[in-house]
């Protein structure tokens, strides 16, 4: 099984706004067509595909905030595709990705306290929670390089 990151381009766009979480996850999740879009008109937004094999099957979104910083915006991973390993793999990836940026000494997620999977999933990879945002609604969790 062999997962991969790849840029979102024109050929594959469509394929990516077509990706769907379960309904219960649609309240966590942004729409990817609505991010695509946001990154398009705002600097520092990187996108990326998650690919299995030759087939899209998730989306991410990460913003450099600063010089310092980057936050994940956006993860998904589609419904049909979700508890077979994939979204830790393509975490890893976006990760080693990220830590590859110049001056980067940290990287921060956001997540709804309300959804059990995200602290545990998140934590696994190194993210501690540091408190609830600016407008008390997500759970902040960074990692520190």
């Amino acid at each position: 099984m062999e997962v991969s990151l790849r840029q979102v381009t024109k050929e594959n766009y469509e394929d990516v706004c077509e990706l769907n979480v379960s309904k219960e996850q649609e309240e966590y999740v942004a729409c990817n067509m609505w991010s695509l879009v946001e990154s398009i008109f705002n600097d520092g937004h990187e996108t990326r595909a998650i690919y299995l094999e030759k087939e899209p099957v998730g989306f991410f979104m990460w913003v450099k905030e600063s010089l310092t910083k980057v936050s994940i915006w956006r993860f998904m991973i589609d419904r049909k595709h979700q508890k077979k390993g994939i979204g830790r793999k393509a975490l890893d990836l976006a990760l080693a990705e990220i830590k590859q940026l110049t001056n980067l000494k940290e990287i921060e997620i956001c997540y709804n306290p309300e959804n059990p999977v995200a602290k545990e999933f998140y934590s696994s990879f190194g993210f501690v929670e540091i408190g609830m945002d600016e407008d008390d609604e997500d759970m902040l969790a960074v990692i520190t390089i």
